[in-house]
């Protein structure tokens, strides 16, 4: 219900204010530039929907592999003890907890390609344990809110557009936004849970997220005594090195099985052409709407409002000229990249604007989007609070960032 009062107020709000810019300010190409974007979005959303086939296709015939091969199901039972208290409604040693655990692993490694097929199959196997197949159930919403709110270790495009910038020292925003994302998906567990009524109390959660505060401590130390070049080379060979021996690690297990892993790998590769097909209309759908907001001027306007008001309150107002990027981000991943991009060319990559627009950029990720494809994957129409928890994680990594940027680069 949430999701669907936004997406008119997207349409509501783009008509006002191109009518105040044609009736008031006599700008006789709002209509039609706002028209011609909403035409663009449409064929974007297709066009991501056809880039989507082949990696759903090969992700998932591996994953198929992987689970008639029983190492889905190894994951599972390892995770069960830890995901059954965030996952109270999943039947212990689910195999679904297996299918979660390598859309988590992939976009900590920020293998996006991956991480979009694998976060697919773990939805279709949480709508197979939905009673009400039109709502999203608590699993579903708490497993959406922790891809939303993006926790990623490895920021390697982030990292690769600053040194493109120019950016004197590629790498200084990492460990910024490894606190930023970390604060936003820890929070989006905390809302999604206290909505859910999880005790998340308990002491195998609190090992847990204890241990998952010394690994990124880890992580923070160990890049910070590298240099630029290297950490940029590691990062992105780990990455891939992990991804190679996870494909490798389904082979063996089906061989291992004796299953006939061609025919595994095409059964579930037939899945992900359909998936494809499922999300057209809702990638259509939350585009074409956000491309209206945009073309509008609605979002110049918003920043133009709240830098007006910190410089009236006396209020330092420096990190306003990042808030497109934060703004953006919620509902656009190139959208918001192309933010970050242009705040870097105005401002400078090493100035306190460009490197908060990546902290920004990195801190979160696209809530909206991430809605539209998970759920209309497996045709979910009433998302219940998960806009509310996604969009409140969004807030707190934004404002995590702001602070953040002010404490590293202020």
């Amino acid at each position: 219900m949430v999701l669907n009062y936004i997406w008119i107020a997207f349409f509501l709000v783009a008509f006002v204010i191109a009518a105040i810019k044609l009736v008031f300010l006599g700008d006789i190409t709002v209509f039609p530039h706002i028209m011609s974007s909403a035409f663009d979005a449409a064929k974007t959303a297709f066009e991501i929907s056809l880039g989507l086939t082949g990696m759903l296709a090969f992700w998932l015939g591996m994953m198929k592999i992987g689970e008639r091969g029983g190492l889905i199901n190894s994951i599972s039972h390892a995770l069960s003890p830890v995901l059954t208290k965030l996952f109270p409604d999943i039947p212990k040693d689910h195999p679904v907890f297996g299918n979660m655990f390598m859309n988590m692993a992939a976009n900590m490694l920020g293998l996006d390609n991956a991480a979009t097929p694998l976060g697919l199959k773990a939805m279709k196997s949480l709508q197979d344990l939905n009673p009400v197949k039109d709502t999203a159930t608590n699993p579903m919403i708490m497993f959406l809110v922790m891809n939303t709110s993006g926790l990623v270790i490895i920021p390697v495009s982030i990292l690769a557009f600053r040194a493109e910038g120019g950016a004197a020292q590629p790498t200084d925003i990492f460990i910024p936004i490894l606190i930023a994302t970390f604060i936003a998906t820890l929070v989006g567990i905390i809302i999604t849970g206290i909505f859910q009524r999880i005790n998340l109390f308990n002491r195998t959660l609190m090992l847990t997220l204890g241990g998952a505060i010394t690994f990124i401590a880890l992580i923070v130390w160990g890049c910070s005594q590298l240099d630029k070049d290297t950490m940029n080379v590691v990062s992105t060979c780990a990455a891939n090195v992990i991804l190679f021996s996870i494909i490798i690690l389904f082979l063996m297990s089906g061989v291992r099985k004796r299953i006939n892993v061609y025919d595994a790998f095409v059964e579930g590769a037939k899945e992900g052409f359909q998936t494809a097909i499922r999300i057209i209309p809702y990638l259509v759908a939350i585009l074409v709407s956000i491309n209206f907001f945009r073309a509008s001027g609605a979002m110049d306007w918003i920043v133009d409002g709240v830098k007006f008001t910190f410089q009236t309150a006396g209020i330092s107002s420096e990190w306003v000229d990042a808030l497109p990027t934060a703004i953006m981000k919620p509902l656009s991943g190139s959208g918001a990249r192309g933010m970050m991009v242009d705040a870097m060319n105005n401002f400078g990559a090493d100035s306190f604007v460009g490197r908060l627009s990546c902290i920004l950029q990195g801190s979160t990720d696209t809530t909206f989007y991430i809605l539209a494809v998970y759920f209309g994957s497996v045709g979910i129409s009433k998302t219940r609070h998960a806009v509310t928890c996604g969009l409140l994680a969004d807030i707190s990594g934004s404002i995590a960032a702001i602070l953040i940027a002010y404490l590293f680069f202020g």
